[in-house]
């Protein structure tokens, strides 16, 4: 049996310091993040032989006297990537959280060191699933990967529950399909330099045997994350080979997805400078319409000979709305005659191209569950690189492995509409409390005996924010009191870097380990409006709370949180239904499969009915 970590004896506290993560991964490959932890015990813990519950108190006796605050700034790297000039207002950082009077101390570091292997809770040791039963997620996943070159690929959701939605067969037909076609077109083939020679000649041929959807980063890692699986969805519907533009800061983040070749795009590419695309560009294809370069009003008669070299898509958020031709049937008859797309999204489109009616009886085979769409996808595409994976796989390990249950809360301010402290922290406990979500308190001086079925039981809180304030009040309150049921409740926070920055490496690989961490969650429940609480929950496959945002004129929220509906994330502005009309149809009205979302009114998410 292998041996479980175990921390090591220290000898003095550590001084603070900053920790990197993913190819830096802390300077050091043996220290994973930092953790901060307590434990609240109402009775004396169990005797097994658990690292978890030791470290948990070592963690709560640092925190009493932190050392020097650490800077929160990290090493930016690469070019910040706004959607439209000037920059989007959310591709800059900005501090957030409770204000200079209310800034809570910084936790100090806990390390440890991983000297073996531990297997998931929710997997026995002694009935480790098939590889082509579970680690292929029942054929999700291709076998044709050298497993040491990228580990968490098979085994990153043995962490989770099985899920919840069968899998099509014709999606993994497809998928197939598309890999072949990605190895006989991807970059380093004589076909993709064909195509490259005819680009930079500013050719478009008819008939080309390769063609090619090259997607550009926007925003931050969930934007990013959820608009990589769009994109790659209408590369599926489309026959297009998905290429994407790995900024620096998102370098060493995932593996290759597709055997045998590449999605990264190729640094000799001839229009490879996201600066250039925007929604004025000449190129875009809304504005090929108004100028009259292109016609959608018969597509038959165009060839594809007399068309530009290339189109552009801004596939922007907010722009949606703007651009609601790229998802009406003869503006796409027209762009299935371009060679060479480019396109730029913070977006989680997918739902816009479920009500592209030339799309839908093919999305009906692939997804016959409306609502896996994200799950299945995510979970082909995202599979982070060994270092980032050695990150994730320490910590839970370490501190939720042996947890009976999971309870994650994520918890994000955006500028937009700032929230104070107090208010979100009391919104929160609001949440918990009329959910049931964690276990009531006692009173701090009771003496109980009392037994009960919940006694004994271990409930690990994996706390993600910018801000260590949340962890330090939930901790505090079960540091302090006992449990009325007789559980245990274990409070972690991985990281808390105060400001959001997108441009850089090291912040990114934190935020995906924190992603991936938060998916191995029972429970979740997160900030309205937050593109990393919709990948961490659409991974895992449950429903979460969401904390809804107060009205504009209001500082708190009415509502604590409610139950989605739905698994799938929110397209928060979804494009006109009926394209060119001049009246606007509301999609939840007459779509079965489509509802608005809970944390964001005029946004549609896909569900089963």
């Amino acid at each position: 049996m292998p041996a479980r970590p175990r921390a090591p004896r220290r000898r003095g506290r550590p001084a603070a310091r900053e920790l990197p993560t993913g190819d830096s991964l802390c300077r050091n490959p043996l220290l994973p993040c930092a953790a901060a932890c307590t434990l609240s015990s109402p009775a004396p813990p169990r005797t097994s032989s658990s690292s978890s519950p030791r470290a948990s108190a070592a963690g709560a006796r640092l925190s009493r006297t932190p050392p020097p605050r650490p800077s929160s700034s990290l090493r930016a790297v690469g070019a910040s990537l706004p959607c439209t000039p000037p920059p989007c207002p959310s591709s800059l950082a900005r501090r957030q959280g409770p204000p200079s009077s209310d800034r809570i101390r910084l936790v100090p570091p806990l390390y440890f060191f991983a000297t073996g292997a531990v297997t998931p809770k929710n997997i026995s040791a002694s009935t480790t699933p098939t590889l082509s039963q579970d680690k292929l997620l029942g054929g999700l996943l291709s076998a044709a990967f050298d497993e040491s070159s990228c580990q968490s690929r098979y085994k990153s959701n043995l962490y989770r529950k099985p899920s919840p939605f069968p899998l099509s067969p014709y999606l993994v037909q497809k998928l197939r399909k598309y890999e072949a076609y990605h190895k006989k077109c991807g970059p380093g083939t004589k076909r993709y330099r064909r195509a490259i020679k005819q680009l930079k000649a500013g050719r478009n041929v008819d008939n080309a045997e390769c063609k090619y959807v090259v997607w550009f980063p926007c925003n931050g890692l969930g934007n990013r994350m959820l608009t990589i699986a769009s994109t790659f969805l209408y590369a599926l519907l489309t026959d297009r080979v998905l290429l994407m533009h790995v900024a620096a800061e998102q370098e060493g983040l995932f593996c290759e997805p597709f055997p045998g070749s590449s999605w990264v795009l190729p640094g000799d590419f001839p229009h490879n400078n996201p600066f250039n695309l925007n929604i004025d560009a000449p190129e875009s294809y809304i504005n090929m319409l108004k100028n009259g370069v292109v016609r959608n009003d018969d597509p038959s008669s165009v060839r594809a000979s007399s068309l530009p070299p290339y189109v552009y898509l801004h596939v922007e958020q907010f722009r949606l709305k703007l651009s609601d031709n790229v998802f009406c049937d003869e503006d796409q008859a027209v762009l299935s005659k371009f060679n060479w797309m480019l396109l730029k999204s913070d977006s989680y489109f997918a739902p816009a191209l479920f009500m592209t009616p030339v799309f839908e009886a093919e999305l009906a085979k692939m997804f016959p569950h409306k609502e896996s769409v994200f799950h299945h996808l995510g979970r082909y595409l995202f599979h982070p690189t060994n270092r980032v994976w050695g990150i994730i796989r320490r910590y839970y390990e370490a501190y939720l492995a042996r947890a009976d249950e999971k309870i994650g809360f994520q918890i994000r301010i955006f500028p937009e509409k700032p929230i104070k402290f107090e208010n979100m922290y009391d919104q929160l406990v609001r949440c918990i409390r009329e959910q049931n979500l964690l276990p009531e308190l006692g009173e701090p001086a009771a003496n109980s005996t009392t037994t009960t079925a919940e006694s004994g039981k271990v409930k690990a809180v994996l706390i993600a924010s910018l801000y260590s304030g949340y962890y330090e009040k939930i901790r505090g309150m079960y540091y302090e009191n006992p449990t009325k049921t007789g559980e245990i409740v274990a409070v972690y926070q991985p990281s808390h870097e105060e400001q959001q920055q997108y441009t850089s490496n090291e912040h990114n690989q934190k935020a995906l380990a924190e992603i991936y961490l938060l998916s191995y969650s029972d429970k979740i429940t997160m900030s309205a409006w937050s593109t990393f609480g919709y990948v961490a929950y659409s991974f895992a496959g449950v429903k979460p709370w969401i904390l809804l945002r107060p009205d504009w004129n209001k500082e708190v929220s009415e509502v604590a949180c409610v139950r989605s509906t739905s698994v799938e994330p929110c397209l928060h502005s979804p494009p006109i239904l009926s394209c060119r009309a001049k009246e606007e149809v509301d999609a939840a009205a007459v779509k079965p499969y489509v509802r608005h979302c809970e944390d964001v009114g005029f946004g549609l998410k896909l569900f089963d009915s």
